[in-house]
């Protein structure tokens, strides 16, 4: 007999991070598989990042503009829906929605990033980060084994 060995978790449980709006889908018990669904609003972006464990995006809605550093230099990915995207670790990598409506992806990710999204997301979008937001964001990710390259 299959044991159910995940917990889905409620829609509501929403966070915003840097003006994404991030719900947790699903966490795999026992393992470090974490899915959550990200909304990048009309010109949002995640400044150029890297951290030691890989993630994968599929696109639902939308498009969203990809930058990853290969061993071949900048790549650029314009990614739509169906589209499937997988950054290994520590490559540098970020994302803008450059289009004119929400930009939507499924993202699986490892315990520290689900980590760090759960404790430094708020409960509100911001209209605006400060500088002080995304100094604190920045430290705060240090912590989780995230370094963020830009703001």
């Amino acid at each position: 007999m299959m044991s159910n060995s995940f917990v889905k978790m409620p829609a509501e449980k929403r966070y915003f991070v840097l003006g994404d709006r991030i719900e947790r889908r699903l966490r795999l018990r026992g393992t470090w598989l974490n899915i959550f669904d990200v909304t990048v609003p009309s010109g949002g972006r995640t400044p150029r990042h890297a951290h030691a464990s890989p993630e994968v995006f599929r696109i639902l809605e939308g498009r969203l503009t990809i930058w990853r550093l290969t061993d071949s230099g900048p790549e650029e990915i314009e990614a739509g829906a169906g589209d499937i995207i997988t950054i290994p670790p520590f490559v540098v990598h970020g994302y803008a929605n450059r289009g004119t409506v929400p930009a939507v992806f499924s993202a699986i990710v490892d315990r520290e990033m689900a980590e760090f999204i759960e404790a430094e997301g708020t409960s509100e979008p911001l209209k605006a980060p400060s500088p002080e937001t995304i100094a604190r964001m920045t430290a705060a990710a240090n912590a989780y084994g995230i370094t963020i390259l830009a703001a």
